[in-house]
């Protein structure tokens, strides 16, 4: 497990105005008790789609927290088991592998949408749609990650039956991007900064985008999630830490080309253009406007419906999620 501290501080570079209005939005408000805790733990995976999680350090700190640490989280189930775990504290994730870890019993809540469209199904030319994955390579990281049970609910809704109809090609050393680009493979789901990588080579085409297909393209794709325990014993600090992750959401919308340097320069990512692509091609601002529960009834149908759930919509939500910070913060974040 790696931790890593951030080495910039991405608000030094904004204007005191543009900070206060950013940082001090509390300021006009009653005044809040401290946290709970000082410290928090977030989780860092290879992707960059969950880049408020990345540039959040600075609005952490302006919230109460003098100790923010990135994990790096690499198992199949990555950030839901990492949460799950205690491992980290909060962490945005994809919908549907926080809803199977819920299932399972893990002591997850989820608090927060984020935003939509940051997954593309990239096919050669015999995959131009979903129902084409009958009888194809499909690669993924490993059976239960992300990419592997997005698209098993992808597959359940357009009536495969996602064990039997689509050969799941894993390698524990070769990225499955690696794997579409030699032509071993028939499809893959990529996330950011795949997509971009792939569309500046050239390399097959997209099939399903989340940003702009339906339905896909109307619920979230990554949610904000806590240890239950964490949140139950710290709720001033858990609102902290919504507010901070959804002002860094509206960050990556009006200040693009600083979170794109920030998440560069703190060795979040690589390239600046994929970055900044990024930026560009994943809806941050949605999160005043979707529904999360929604979002959860969608992926947890479509889950039960594959076989890969037992508990239906309504367990799943009561029992894992608490929207009382989202709304509260819905109105206090207006502007």
């Amino acid at each position: 497990m790696q931790i890593i501290q951030s080495r910039r501080r991405f608000l030094a570079g904004l204007s005191a105005a543009g900070a206060a209005s950013l940082v001090g939005v509390q300021q006009s408000l009653p005044a809040e008790p401290p946290p709970e805790t000082t410290s928090v733990r977030l989780a860092k995976i290879r992707g960059i789609c969950i880049a408020p999680q990345y540039v959040a350090e600075e609005l952490l700190h302006a919230e109460g927290f003098t100790e923010v640490r990135y994990v790096m989280t690499e198992t199949a189930a990555g950030q839901s088991d990492a949460v799950a775990s205690g491992q980290v504290d909060f962490t945005l994730n994809f919908a549907a592998p926080l809803v199977v870890t819920m299932d399972a019993g893990g002591p997850i809540t989820v608090l927060a949408g984020v935003h939509p469209g940051c997954f593309e199904l990239f096919g050669n030319e015999s995959i131009r749609g979903i129902r084409d994955l009958k009888g194809k390579s499909v690669g993924v990281q490993a059976l239960g990650s992300s990419p592997h049970v997005f698209l098993t609910g992808m597959a359940a809704y357009v009536g495969l039956d996602p064990g039997k109809d689509i050969n799941w090609v894993t390698s524990p050393t070769i990225k499955p991007m690696t794997l579409f680009t030699r032509g071993e493979i028939d499809a893959f789901l990529g996330f950011p900064p795949e997509p971009q990588e792939l569309r500046a080579q050239n390399v097959g085409h997209v099939v399903i985008n989340s940003a702009v297909d339906r339905p896909w393209s109307q619920y979230f794709c990554c949610m904000l999630a806590g240890n239950a325990d964490f949140v139950h014993n710290n709720p001033i600090a858990t609102k902290r830490v919504v507010r901070a992750i959804l002002k860094a959401a509206d960050l990556c919308v009006s200040e693009p080309q600083r979170v794109a340097r920030q998440i560069v320069d703190d060795g979040f990512t690589a390239n600046y253009d994929y970055a900044l692509q990024t930026m560009t091609d994943v809806p941050y601002n949605k999160w005043r406007e979707y529904d999360p529960e929604d979002t959860i009834r969608f992926y947890a149908l479509r889950l039960q419906e594959a076989g890969m759930i037992r508990s239906g919509p309504q367990k799943i939500i009561a029992d894992g999620t608490d929207w009382r910070f989202l709304d509260e913060l819905k109105r206090e974040l207006k502007t």
